[in-house]
């Protein structure tokens, strides 16, 4: 028996769920409802015109890319996110959100990194990876309270959140990051699912770039839909963290995909890219809407998890218990997984995605009573 170094983590219960309804669907043959995952399921993003302009052959494909990622997608991503505002020496290319949060959480020499009351179960499997501690914080006002007693820790935001899907004023928000990082707090902001809804005349990210202590932390999984690629960046305005980071990159993964990367920066720069992700968003997002506004139409959304925000993101907990849930033939995920506070009552909610066609999502909730 080879001996190995036990990783501290399990196996997520969204693809436990997954492979639930997979043998539930190939037993009984009908369709069950995958709404335990996270991808966007409305449509898929049509890439098929761009990807005929793209030279396979060329060097941006055939060549590694480079520990900090191709300049033309850096500067692809600094004019779409911040109006050409950042230094792009201070934006890296990672191997999607999950690959940025780690290599942020590696990063970091920091007594604790806290989470959200409600938070995506893969932060602390990666947290337990690393070894590094963690706790979790009620709301914005408690770190405001908490002040100076949060130097020497790491705090994520996560907005529009997962599994809640809710979103706070962005004035808000800015608020809590201003106090966190005049108190020596490091921000970790993971907002993977604001620019599904928003486009490059939103002002956020470029705000962001008056704090020192912001990591930010972005995938092009859900706001392009390019789950299957793997790929986002990492951005901020330490020198020593940039440092480090690149070094932890170019040793896990010699660089991103460079046809990833290429496809990427095609789609933010130009205009056949633009209107592809003009059309993913639009379809994407009023389908979003039609279901937000059903579970609220039919009293299913669990509203008082939303004190203080709104529901819009792509997730959203809903009062029914996942077995309630699947005797209907729709997969979800008890939201007692999504909390370091597990609570018996949380059992009776559930988290759904919201992004797939309206239709199909009235066509199996119209049967709950």
């Amino acid at each position: 028996m080879i001996p190995i170094k036990s990783s501290n983590t399990k196996s997520s219960s969204i693809i436990a769920m997954g492979e639930r309804l997979a043998n539930a669907a190939t037993k009984t043959g009908k369709e069950y409802l995958l709404l335990n995952r996270g991808v966007n399921s409305v449509v898929n993003i049509d890439i098929n015109k761009v990807v005929k302009e793209i030279d396979f052959n060329s060097d941006a494909i055939q060549v590694y890319p480079g520990s900090k990622g191709k300049a033309n997608l850096r500067n692809a991503i600094n004019k779409e996110y911040f109006n050409d505002q950042a230094n792009t020496k201070n934006i890296l290319i990672t191997g999607g959100g999950i690959s940025g949060l780690d290599i942020a959480f590696q990063n970091i020499n920091v007594d604790e990194i806290l989470l959200p009351n409600f938070f995506w179960g893969t932060y602390v499997q990666i947290l337990n990876l690393r070894n590094i501690n963690f706790s979790s914080y009620k709301n914005y006002e408690t770190l405001i309270e908490q002040g100076d007693k949060l130097k020497g820790k790491a705090i994520i935001i996560c907005d529009p959140g997962n599994p809640l899907g809710e979103k706070h004023d962005d004035k808000e928000l800015l608020k809590t990051i201003s106090t966190l990082n005049k108190a020596g707090a490091i921000i970790l902001f993971d907002s993977p699912y604001r620019r599904l809804f928003l486009d490059n005349t939103d002002t956020f990210y470029q705000q962001l770039l008056q704090f020192y202590n912001v990591v930010i932390i972005e995938s092009f999984s859900k706001s392009i839909g390019l789950s299957g690629q793997r790929i986002g960046f990492i951005h901020c305005s330490d020198e020593n963290f940039i440092k480090e980071a690149t070094l932890r990159i170019s040793y896990a993964t010699n660089g991103i995909n460079g046809f990833a990367q290429t496809l990427v920066s095609d789609l933010l720069f130009t205009e056949l890219g633009k209107k592809a992700v003009s059309d993913f968003k639009l379809t994407t997002t009023t389908a979003i809407a039609k279901n937000i506004k059903y579970i609220k139409d039919h009293k299913l959304l669990a509203n008082d998890f939303y004190d203080g925000s709104i529901s819009q993101g792509i997730f959203a907990v809903v009062n029914k218990s996942t077995e309630e849930l699947f005797t209907k033939r729709i997969g979800s995920v008890s939201l007692n997984y999504f909390t370091l506070v597990p609570n018996i009552e949380y059992d009776s909610f559930s988290r759904i995605l919201l992004a797939i066609p309206h239709e199909k999502f009235v066509s199996f909730f119209r049967t709950l009573k």
